[in-house]
């Protein structure tokens, strides 16, 4: 059986740095080179055989990843901030940082982060790339009421953003000068725009093949929408990497952080270790759910009888997180289970 070499990659914009071991921890190879396809091709053609490779999870890796994966034995992609736990040290630099990844992956003390597949993360870069879109036609909006402010027109705030209205409003309006409406009717046409541009990257995305089956499902759940089942099935990817419903909710950050040491036990604010986009959406799919299930309306007053609305709308976000896992997991449509005493009747 031949030897195992182990490489560790410092990854950055421009440059990636790396080191190459073998099993007992002899330094084969050290050294830099620019962070390119051709460069990368030519590296691994002076690679020992065979070899698997470690990197720290950024925001250059996926490029990476996908070129080195076909030729290693294994790829993995270390956590950020469980990495710098492991390894820090008072000196730091990027040969340095190199070959502690290595040393991490040849011990197999690497804190790996799960990566999707490619096609799973071309697709969530479609999604986030319609977030920011809907980013930008909030703030074209906010603009808007800003700029009706500074001049003093009264308007109506439910309807400002209604095409009728806003055409009525400029045309009518004698506190609305000629520089004053040109601003508006730029900002309302990038409103305009943007909005069929987020409504087309939607469709493409609930009409992928790769997709369209697994969204149905997890729409039939109430209060999930194409937004909520999109996010669910691109941020999360494979959903059997989640050994229980605890987990999945710590991913999704609708839990907070816990601090103990002896008899004293602190409960922070919810984490900031989580995944952003799934919060925010899941959080504003929960604020809505109550209107469309009674079983989360029920849950949603409990909770808030016991704390405030805060607190019930975390509640609910958590049971969503439930069901969808449920859904997803047994790739059947949602049903509610019925309880004990509907059985006796």
């Amino acid at each position: 059986m031949e030897p195992m070499y182990y490489i560790g990659l410092d990854v950055h914009k421009r440059k990636i740095s790396y080191c190459v071991k073998d099993s007992g921890g002899k330094v084969y190879s050290e050294g830099s080179l620019p962070a390119t396809r051709l460069t990368l091709d030519m590296w691994m053609k002076t690679l020992p055989h065979p070899w698997s490779a470690a990197m720290e999870a950024t925001m250059f890796t996926g490029w990476i990843y996908d070129h080195l994966k076909p030729h290693a034995v294994a790829l993995k992609v270390a956590h950020p901030l469980m990495l710098r736990a492991i390894a820090a040290a008072k000196k730091k630099n990027d040969r340095i940082d190199a070959g502690k990844i290595c040393d991490c992956l040849r011990c197999d003390f690497l804190p790996e982060s799960y990566m999707a597949s490619t096609a799973i993360r071309e697709r969530r870069r479609t999604l986030r790339y319609r977030n920011l879109l809907v980013r930008q036609m909030v703030q074209m909006k906010i603009k808007i009421s800003a700029l009706l402010m500074e001049a003093g027109v009264s308007y109506n705030k439910q309807r400002l953003h209604k095409a009728g209205y806003f055409r009525e409003l400029l045309a009518t309006n004698p506190d609305i000068d000629e520089g004053l409406c040109s601003l508006l009717r730029l900002c309302r046409e990038m409103v305009v725009r943007l909005g069929k541009t987020e409504s087309a990257v939607v469709r493409s995305l609930e009409r992928d093949s790769l997709l369209v089956e697994r969204v149905e499902r997890l729409m039939t759940i109430p209060a999930v929408g194409p937004i909520t089942a999109l996010t669910w099935a691109l941020e999360v990817g494979d959903v059997q990497r989640f050994s229980s419903i605890k987990k999945a909710i710590s991913y999704c950050g609708l839990c907070g952080a816990e601090k103990s040491s002896g008899t004293t036990v602190q409960r922070t604010p919810l984490s900031k270790q989580r995944n952003k986009h799934l919060q925010t959406t899941l959080i504003e799919a929960a604020k809505m759910a109550p209107r469309n299930s009674p079983e989360l309306a029920m849950l949603y007053d409990k909770e808030k009888q016991k704390g405030n609305a805060n607190r019930a709308t975390l509640a609910v976000a958590r049971k969503l997180v439930a069901y969808l896992m449920a859904v997803d997991r047994g790739q059947r449509n949602f049903q509610i289970a019925e309880t004990s005493s509907n059985i006796a009747a």
